[in-house]
């Protein structure tokens, strides 16, 4: 028979690593024994939504303008100078060229009958850009999209409202749709006759703006611009309540 004999530093060693695992494990039960608590109690989970009308007070508009020619520099020209004349009008309109971006600037051929040996043909080129307009006062917004149509916009790309400070309104949402999981969780608990317990876990299944369609057309300018309806836009939320069941 053989008899192994450790060192003293070796033994301290172990001893050592033999108490931090120690430490370790005691130090995980308590986490251990509340997760397993919480996997032993009834619980009741609910969903809850919260919904808050606004007027809007901006909108973004988006449009361009596009130019055909021969030339592929001439269709070019012609559009830089139609972008250059709508930006001019823009500013004389009141909008300040930070709420104007360019979002889209493009070059295509343009192609007519396919050739006898079935390639298609060039036959001029299509040079064309988009900008995003900010518009924050909404009663000049049927104004300012007659005045660059005036001056060649020939693309309109759509108008969405929005609000420009949403978070007031997100939170209103999100006490809505809090009070709509509470309001579930006791009906359900008294139809179930147990009674709620603590709550358990609150999560945000999301919140953000929709728009919502107009019941009524609205003229957001006078007779001069191009009619305009702002409707309404609606700010949802969405939660998940998880209650314990106290019996």
């Amino acid at each position: 028979m053989t008899t192994t004999f450790f060192n003293a530093p070796f033994q301290s060693l172990i001893r050592t690593f033999v108490v931090a695992v120690g430490l370790a494990v005691a130090a995980c039960l308590p986490t251990w024994a509340h997760a397993q608590a919480v996997r032993d109690t009834a619980m009741l989970t609910v969903t809850g939504q919260g919904e808050v009308f606004a007027q809007p007070d901006v909108a973004y508009v988006t449009l361009g303008v596009s130019e055909q020619d021969a030339s592929a520099a001439i269709a070019t020209e012609r559009m830089s100078l139609a972008a250059a004349q709508i930006l001019e009008r823009l500013q004389t309109a009141g909008i300040d060229m930070a709420d104007i971006q360019t979002g889209q600037l493009s070059l295509d051929r343009i192609y007519g009958s396919t050739s006898l040996n079935g390639t298609p043909t060039v036959t001029g080129f299509e040079a064309a850009t988009m900008l995003t307009v900010r518009v924050r006062d909404l009663g000049s917004l049927g104004e300012v999209l007659d005045a660059v149509v005036q001056e060649g916009a020939n693309r309109l790309g759509g108008v969405r409202f929005d609000v420009l400070n949403p978070e007031p309104l997100l939170n209103a949402a999100r006490r809505a749709a809090v009070a709509d999981a509470r309001a579930k969780a006791t009906l359900f608990a008294d139809a179930a006759g147990v009674s709620l317990g603590d709550l358990i876990r609150l999560e945000e299944q999301g919140a953000g703006l929709r728009p919502q369609p107009m019941m009524e057309m609205r003229m957001m300018a006078d007779s001069s611009g191009i009619p305009v309806a702002g409707g309404e836009v609606s700010l949802q939320a969405g939660v998940t309540l998880v209650y314990a069941i106290a019996d």
